[in-house]
């Protein structure tokens, strides 16, 4: 009892009404109860706070006073209102909470049967539910950034539904490295319709990783994804290391708690010695150091915590210039019996009514508690060892406290391992164990009438015996990603030991100015590094790191210049009949947008006769144009083709399938469409515009052709020489506007008048720059406008020397 009270001080004697959290001198108790009758959860609380009630997400909020009791009462229990409700209490020093169940019990529950075979009734079967498609485009997106540790850094994107409906508007999902983030104090969200950002107000090198957007609809989803990088911050002192990272907390207790961390790259400052565990208790800023000497390894148990209360850590390395600044502080965690609620215990009241209350709450009946049983190792480490057992049911008032006692596997005598802090709680973690040793333990049971027999002895548990840092990765390869950046693959360590990460260092060819790649360990033996010159050379290599710190360094990769991967070409686009003679047909279509950094040189077309199932391929040898004729099909049948585009990269994504085009011959006695338009000259008010002749001339030959010119998105369409047919197959279009965009088409015509259309080009700005050279620019890839005077197009031959709007084939 002496050891009780003398604990109880302890536990308060650092407490004053100003500087401490609330507390609940009555907690919340459990209830069984029927339905249809009312039950009353109160408690009452000590210290300024508001105090909540809750039911799932439903919440009932009562003001409080200094001390005030505090009460919900539901009048008519329904099944329903079965749940477990929490009450929490909170001021700027912390928060605490008490939880008891409510179970509601139908009295008609054994009179709810059903005879299912009895029903007669047919029921209609209802629609299959169809979600509406909705199709997301980012049309503003984020990029890769570099910051430093302090920095405010804000991602933002802009994106589009279509159709886009009030209702169903997408939902905007934040990740870092595939953990989905949430506002907090770190990361602040904002999402509005069709916008979203994610803001860091200050950097660390926890938040470095690749972000991803995800807008989400249930139809299916659009995904952008960028790298953050953090670079350290000043040190403290010349030479001194990065902050360590990544502070977790692990079995948390009524006294104590286990922090652990990842430690800092060290590629241009010196080894870590040790690292400092500072703690301070929330709604105070008096951080306090935990350990005297360094600690070599990333985990320390920090005991000596008052029960109840809430506490942050942080982390600092040491070398030999000095201290770093201290790690991003943890979240706070409250040092508290994790078991509490095991040791409730139901009781009959009346006969009807169960009540669930604590064991300490039934009527003293002066007995030594029963002893523990089923106890083990829950968590082992190089120096402690956290056990837990199961309580004996115990029927007494009196407080019951435990001893734990261990015994090496060499010595014969049992050790007490607790005997100046009785512990409460069915779990304790034994420290200042010897690293590689097998031990023994036991536990007994006590109150201030007795103590308990010992347990029986657990099997013998050996701690853990690190063997050092990692060995180093192996071979290292650098392979091309894009021009900016490189892929960075490695072997993993022979002996990993407990691997946690890699950090990855970057070279320039030539120098020994070594730099990281990365600020946070790297989980996986491929990364890709960011953020490089393009055309520069580089080497990398790489660390592995565990517990103890980093391994020696991998031997260098072989150097490799930065550009742009080859990829396949995307998909060709906009496939046009040309001729048709009711055996053949004449395609014509346009060249890939990007070709993926090699030229496409060669095609393949399928086929898809309307009522069957299946596409069938064309030709076997690779077309070299971008125009051809496909036999062999039937009179009167309906077809649609799909194109696909080569390159030295491989075969690239098939095109949208064509319309459906009747295989009927053409009769028309008026010409064809023209196609394969270009365009050069570009100025502010005029372009010319080339073609190439119909395939189908119709009953006579063609004597002329005929530009049309259109406003894009308008449907408004102006023939540009419209009192006379030009008889070549080039035409100047004037009168255009400055900075406008424009489509065209051209239609060729004989003795029998003016023919089909060609399909409209792609949009072209007219806009001249000076200064650039004028060049061919071909209506089959588009083009950014702030590159060229076409929106969608490709440079073909020079065309004249006259100052225009001038742009070059990047893909």
């Amino acid at each position: 009892l002496s050891l009780v009270r003398k604990k109880m001080v302890e536990k308060y004697v650092r407490e004053e009404s100003m500087i401490r959290g609330p507390q609940f001198l009555t907690t919340l108790r459990s209830h069984t109860v029927w339905e249809h009758t009312p039950v009353k959860l109160y408690c009452t609380v000590e210290g300024f706070s508001l105090s909540c009630l809750s039911m799932d997400i439903k919440w009932y909020c009562i003001g409080g006073d200094n001390v005030g009791i505090h009460t919900l009462e539901i009048a008519k229990c329904e099944t329903d209102d079965t749940a477990q409700y929490t009450a929490m209490a909170g001021n700027i020093h912390g928060q605490v909470s008490t939880q008891a169940s409510v179970i509601v019990k139908s009295k008609s529950a054994k009179a709810k049967t059903y005879s299912i075979h009895v029903l007669s009734m047919h029921f209609p079967m209802l629609p299959e539910i169809k979600y509406t498609k909705i199709n997301i485009t980012f049309l503003e997106t984020f990029g890769s950034v570099f910051g430093t540790e302090g920095d405010t850094v804000t991602l933002a994107a802009t994106t589009t539904a279509t159709p886009n409906l009030t209702n169903l508007q997408p939902e905007a999902q934040w990740f870092r490295d595939d953990h989905r983030l949430s506002d907090s104090k770190w990361v602040k969200i904002e999402s509005a319709r069709g916008e979203t950002k994610l803001t860091l107000p200050h950097l660390n090198k926890d938040d470095e990783g690749v972000y991803t957007l995800r807008m989400v609809t249930k139809g299916g989803d659009a995904v952008h994804s960028a790298f953050v990088s953090c670079a350290d911050g000043p040190p403290p002192v010349p030479g001194a290391p990065g902050a360590p990272m990544d502070i977790k907390i692990h079995d948390a207790n009524r006294d104590y708690v286990i922090v652990s961390w990842k430690p800092p790259n060290t590629t241009t400052e010196g080894p870590i010695i040790g690292y400092f565990v500072d703690r301070c208790e929330t709604g105070t800023e008096n951080w306090v150091q935990c350990n005297d000497s360094p600690i070599k390894i990333c985990k320390y148990p920090v005991p000596g915590l008052f029960e109840g209360h809430s506490y942050y850590f942080r982390v600092r390395a040491i070398n030999s210039h000095g201290i770093s600044k201290p790690s991003r502080i943890s979240d706070p965690i409250a040092a508290l019996d994790p078991t509490e609620f095991e040791r409730l215990h139901a009781i009959k009241l009346g006969g009807k009514l169960d009540v669930v209350i604590y064991h300490d709450d039934v009527e003293d009946g002066k007995k030594v508690p029963g002893t523990p049983s089923k106890l083990y190792a829950s968590e082992t480490d190089r120096t402690y060892v956290v056990l837990s057992w199961k309580p004996a049911p115990y029927q007494g008032q009196a407080p019951v406290w435990y001893y734990i006692e261990k015994v090496g596997l060499s010595l014969g005598a049992w050790q007490r391992v607790n005997t100046q802090v009785p512990v409460r709680s069915p779990r304790y973690a034994v420290f200042d164990l010897s690293e590689g040793k097998q031990y023994l333990f036991r536990v007994l049971a006590a109150n201030m009438y007795g103590s308990s027999e010992a347990s029986e002895p657990t099997e013998p548990i050996q701690t853990q015996e690190l063997h050092g840092v990692p060995s180093a990765p192996g071979q290292v390869v650098a392979t091309r990603e894009t021009d900016t950046s490189l892929l960075i693959q490695w072997a993993e360590p022979k002996e990993p030991n407990n691997l946690i990460g890699y950090y990855i260092d970057v070279c320039v060819k030539g120098s020994k100015d070594w730099g990281s790649a990365n600020h946070k360990p790297h989980k996986n033996n491929k990364f890709v590094v960011q953020g490089l010159t393009t055309g520069e050379t580089y080497a990398f290599r790489v660390q592995a790191i565990n517990e103890l710190g980093l391994s020696d360094e991998s031997q260098e990769s072989s150097p490799l210049s930065v550009k742009a991967a080859l990829t396949t070409p995307s998909a060709p686009y906009d496939i046009a009949l040309l001729a048709c003679d009711g055996e053949s047909m004449v395609l014509n279509w346009k060249h890939p947008v990007h070709s993926g950094g090699s030229p496409v040189v060669e095609y393949y077309i399928d086929k898809h006769r309307h009522g069957e199932h299946t596409w069938r391929e064309i030709n076997i040898p690779p077309i070299k144009e971008r125009l051809f004729k496909v036999e062999h099909l039937s009179a009167g049948a309906v077809y649609e083709f799909m194109v696909y585009g080569g390159s030295l990269a491989g075969l690239g994504a098939p095109s949208a399938p064509s319309k459906a085009f009747h295989c009927d011959a053409w009769t028309i006695p008026e010409p064809g469409p023209a196609y394969d338009m270009t365009f050069c000259e570009i100025r502010d008010d005029s372009v010319l515009v080339e073609w190439k002749a119909p395939v189908y001339t119709g009953a006579s030959p063609i004597t002329g052709y005929f530009v049309d010119f259109a406003k894009k998105g308008s449907d408004e369409w102006h023939c540009s020489n419209e009192s006379h047919a030009v008889s070549h197959r080039y035409h100047k279009v004037t009168g255009l506007e400055v900075g406008v965009s424009y489509v065209f088409r051209v239609r060729a015509a004989n003795a029998e008048g003016a023919g089909k259309p060609s399909l409209a080009s792609n949009p072209v700005v007219a806009k001249a720059v000076k200064g650039t050279v004028g060049q061919t620019q071909t209506d089959t890839i588009p083009y950014a406008a702030h590159q060229c005077g076409l929106e969608q197009s490709s440079i073909r031959s020079v065309c004249s020397t006259e100052n225009v709007y001038l742009g070059q084939d990047s893909h």
